[in-house]
C-alpha cells in the first residue's frame, strides 16, 4: 500500500496530545499518555507494541467508543473538527460513514440473529437515503468486492454459518459500506491461520483501494506491518516511542524497544537457532516508574534514563525516536544489544523481571 504525496492538505486525521485515564481501585490507570500522529489520505499507518501499550485504547478514543468513566484529553481533529468536542449525535454521523472500525473478533461485531446481508444493508441505510432493495444490492456488491464466493446466496447466511476468515471479510465489507475516509483495523488477523490471514489482508487492501481511505492498522504481527504499512508508530507504556517510515523502523531503528521487537520476530532471510527476547515485562500504568518506562529492561540504561522521560526527537527526516541514547543505536543488532542477562542498570529502580518472550513472538 502506497501513501499519497506528503503534504499538509493531505492530512485527514490529526491526533495531538491524546491522553486517556481510567479510574480503578488501585489508582488512576494512565492507559494513553500523550499520543501524537497524523494520517494522510491513502496512507497506512501501522501501530505496534506489546499488550497494554495503549494501541487499541487510542483508536477507541478516536471512535468515541470509550466508557463514560474514561477521562480523555487532547485533540482528535478530523475534517477540521475536534471529535472530542462533538456530541453523541454528531459522532454518530461520523462513525460508520466517515470513519469506520474493524474490530479484532468478528463474532463480537456481528449480530448472530440477523443475516449478514441484513447487517451490511443496515450500515448503508443508516447513512444513505436509499431503498431497502438498493441497500441489498450494495450488500451483494460489497460481498463480491471482499471476495466472498457466491454473494447472491451468501447474503442470506448467518454469521455462525461462515468461517472465521469469511466473517472477518463481512466486517470489512460493513466498514467500507459508505466509502469512509479513514478505516481503523484493530488486530484484524488475530487467531487466523496464515492462509486465511493472507486472504483477510488482501480484502483489507481491496477495501482501501475501493474507498480511497487512509488506514490505521493495529497489530502484533510485524510481518503484516512490513508488507502493508507505509509508516509505523511504536508504542510502549501508553506513549509513542518511535515513528517513521517502514524502512527506517525495520532497518534503522533508533529506540531499543523497537529493535527488541524486531529481534523477537522470526526472519526467513536471516535464519537463526533462537530469537532474541526482550528481558522483563512492561511497567504498570498505575505506578509508572520515574524517567524512561523502558529503563528497567534496557541494556543502554544510564542515570539520565531514571531522571527524565525522553521525548520524541528527530533522528532523521521523518523519523523520530524517544531515547536518550538513540545515537548509540546506529548499526546495532538485536542479538548484540539484548544479550542474555545484559540489562545493565547502574542506578536500578528495581530488579528487572526474568526474561520473557514478547507477544510479538506468538
Amino acid at each position: 500500500m502506497t501513501a499519497t504525496t506528503n503534504g499538509a492538505d493531505d492530512t485527514v486525521l490529526e491526533v495531538s496530545g491524546l491522553t486517556v485515564t481510567f479510574p480503578s481501585d488501585d489508582g488512576a490507570v494512565r492507559a494513553v499518555r500523550g499520543v501524537d500522529y497524523t494520517l494522510r489520505r491513502g496512507e497506512v499507518l501501522g501501530i505496534v507494541g506489546e499488550s497494554g501499550s495503549g494501541k487499541s485504547v487510542t483508536s477507541l478514543a478516536v471512535m468515541g467508543l470509550l466508557p463514560r468513566t474514561a477521562k480523555v484529553t487532547g485533540e482528535i481533529r478530523f475534517d477540521g473538527r475536534d471529535l472530542l468536542e462533538l456530541s453523541e449525535n454528531q459522532l454518530n454521523s461520523v462513525r460508520g460513514e466517515r470513519i469506520a472500525m474493524i474490530f479484532q473478533d468478528p463474532m463480537t461485531s456481528l449480530n448472530p440473529v440477523y443475516s449478514i446481508g441484513y447487517q451490511i444493508a443496515e450500515a448503508v441505510l443508516a447513512h444513505r437515503e436509499v431503498s431497502k432493495a438498493q441497500a441489498k444490492e450494495r450488500a451483494v456488491e460489497l460481498l463480491r468486492t471482499v471476495r466472498i464466493p457466491n454473494p447472491e446466496q451468501r447474503i442470506d447466511s448467518y454469521p455462525h454459518e461462515l468461517s472465521g476468515g469469511m466473517r472477518q471479510r463481512v466486517v470489512i465489507a460493513i466498514a467500507m459500506a459508505n466509502d469512509p475516509d479513514v478505516i481503523i483495523a484493530d488486530e484484524p488477523t488475530t487467531a487466523l491461520d496464515v492462509t486465511v490471514q493472507a486472504q483477510v489482508l488482501d480484502a483489507l487492501k481491496v477495501a482501501q483501494q475501493a474507498t480511497g481511505a487512509a488506514m490505521v492498522l493495529i497489530t502484533h504481527d510485524l510481518g503484516v506491518i512490513a508488507g502493508h504499512a507505509d509508516r509505523v508508530l511504536v508504542m510502549y507504556a501508553g506513549k509513542p516511542v518511535e515513528i517513521g517510515d517502514v524502512e527506517d523502523i525495520f532497518y534503522r531503528p533508533r529506540m531499543p524497544y523497537s529493535l527488541g521487537l524486531l529481534g523477537s520476530l522470526p526472519r526467513l532471510d536471516q535464519p537463526t537457532d533462537r530469537l532474541t527476547p526482550i528481558p522483563g515485562s512492561p511497567p504498570s500504568v498505575v505506578n509508572m516508574p520515574s524517567g524512561c518506562p523502558f529503563s528497567p529492561r534496557c541494556p543502554l540504561v544510564s542515570s539520565v534514563c531514571h531522571d527524565s522521560e525522553p521525548e520524541l526527537t528527530t533522528v532523521r527526516p521523518g523519523h523520530r525516536a524517544a531515547c536518550h541514547h538513540s545515537d548509540r543505536m546506529v548499526d546495532t543488532a538485536a542479538d548484540e544489544l539484548f544479550e542474555a542477562g545484559s540489562v545493565a542498570d547502574p542506578d536500578p529502580v528495581g530488579d528487572a523481571q526474568g526474561a520473557v518472550t514478547t507477544e510479538v513472538d506468538r
